[in-house]
């Protein structure tokens, strides 16, 4: 019999097997037909296709201490996130993924994995003493977005809005001068994503499956490309907006909807593409709506908070909806004009089966059937207006069946919300090539997905093996 608390029953995991078999096969596909592609008409501009990478088969220092981390969480991590108390689990959570991304970066070695990976030539450290006038470099900043303007900026710096360039500008202020401050600091920050999708997966379904996506969350691929990258700070940002959202509606003061929307504002601020975490705001309020009712000032709470950012960039001079629609333009200029859209609207799903693992295309299953099977209770009491809402469960005590049957749909119902996000910027066309990074703010939010799987160890050696591989074999850049 089905325990109340274990995963959604899905008619056994020999369809898990199929669906990770159908990831396996996308992926096959992508590379084969991206190498026939590359070499006929080289229109694709990836060594590796679908991943901006090349076969180099390596090791470093970093390889022992990854595969000691491998380890440590197969063999330790469901346990440890079934008991431990919840406040101790977080900070674990946080120094195990931590350890991940960065042992794997240092299998590339500190100075190619970690100390120069922000100072290539496309990269935010190569401008930051054009910012020594803050607010003149903010007025003129669409002034160097295309190609054929006057010392335009490199490539990652023109495709963001300047609050990414603006962070490394400050780090260099604070004396936090050079790439390896530059890059431990995406990895440390980056990491706390992790813990922000584990508190708002615990306030919307519940602390068990909270618990059960823990391990997942740790031993994620995308920690490939998260060290040492500046997406990883962007996700942590867009993914802590998401968290402190979640904890509004379901019984926190307005401060911290209003921290939510500040949070939200500086999102947009760092990448065009995540304006898209909007359809992940969206189900957040969506299953806290009766929180919402209750507390109706929580909204303008959130939009106060968002208005913070873009007033402060447009106050200094920077207009957003003018650079992207330069950035557009510049898009179409370089590479992004030349790769074509056919190949990459489905090869960029195959470098999300890559950055999320097979234990996530397993889990994306479960979450269909979830959503089939139960259409309703897609909404999450505030704590104040029920004896204990989700974000005071106690332990990884088991609810009943009702409790577990909402929990698990209210899980998928954020899953697909993420999933749709990532679907729209497939389709924009604004995203060939490199959503191996470009996606992470999206991809952290499928991992949840595995908390709805039986048997975890076995699928959390799926993911670190290929983790692993992928950081042996290839040599990945961006």
């Amino acid at each position: 019999m089905h325990s109340p608390s274990s995963p959604a029953p899905s008619r056994g995991p020999r369809r898990d097997l199929y669906a990770a078999g159908a990831a396996v096969l996308l992926v096959a596909a992508a590379v084969l037909v991206g190498r026939r592609i590359e070499e006929t008409s080289h229109t694709l501009f990836v060594d590796w296709p679908p991943l901006l990478a090349s076969w180099g088969p390596h090791a470093g220092p970093g390889t022992p201490a990854a595969v000691l981390v491998a380890v440590a969480v197969v063999a330790y991590g469901p346990s440890l996130a079934a008991r431990l108390p919840w406040r101790a689990l977080l900070p674990l959570a946080w120094g195990a993924a931590t350890a991940w991304i960065l042992s794997l970066a240092l299998v590339d070695g500190w100075h190619r994995g970690v100390a120069v990976r922000l100072t290539t030539r496309y990269e935010y450290l190569q401008v930051v003493d054009r910012f020594h006038d803050i607010p003149a470099a903010l007025r003129g900043f669409t002034g160097h977005i295309l190609l054929d303007s006057p010392d335009p900026w490199p490539a990652h710096v023109v495709g963001h809005p300047p609050a990414a360039t603006l962070t490394f500008v400050l780090l260099d202020r604070i004396g936090l001068r050079g790439g390896g401050w530059a890059g431990m600091w995406c990895v440390v920050a980056g990491a706390t994503a992790c813990v922000a999708v584990l508190v708002t997966v615990r306030a919307l379904a519940g602390e068990v499956l909270a618990r059960r996506a823990a391990p997942f969350l740790v031993l994620a691929p995308a920690a490939v490309w998260m060290g040492t990258s500046a997406d990883a700070w962007f996700t942590a940002v867009a993914a802590w907006a998401v968290a402190l959202l979640a904890l509004a509606v379901t019984g926190r003061s307005p401060g911290w909807a209003g921290a939510s929307g500040l949070l939200f504002g500086l999102t947009c601020y760092l990448s065009y593409g995540l304006t898209l975490v909007a359809s992940i705001a969206a189900a957040v309020l969506v299953l806290g709506r009766s929180g919402i009712r209750e507390r109706p000032v929580l909204l303008p709470a959130l939009v106060a908070g968002l208005a913070v950012v873009p007033a402060a960039f447009t106050v200094a001079g920077f207009d957003w909806w003018e650079g992207y629609r330069l950035l557009v333009t510049r898009y179409h200029q370089g590479a992004g004009g030349i790769r074509p859209y056919g190949y990459w609207v489905w090869a960029n799903p195959a470098c999300a089966v890559l950055v999320t693992g097979l234990a996530t295309a397993a889990g994306l299953r479960r979450t269909a059937v979830v959503l089939l099977a139960h259409r309703g209770a897609w909404s999450v009491r505030a704590r104040g207006s029920s004896g204990r809402g989700p974000g005071r469960t106690r332990g990884a005590s088991r609810p009943g069946p009702g409790r577990a049957r909402g929990a698990t749909t209210r899980l998928a119902f954020l899953v697909s919300a993420a999933l749709l996000a990532l679907l729209a910027a497939d389709l924009s066309g604004m995203s060939k090539a490199e959503t191996e990074r470009i996606w992470l703010p999206f991809a952290v939010w499928l991992l949840p997905a595995c908390a709805l799987l039986p048997r975890p160890r076995a699928w959390l050696v799926a993911q670190a093996l290929l983790a692993l591989l992928l950081n042996h074999l290839l040599r990945t850049g961006w």
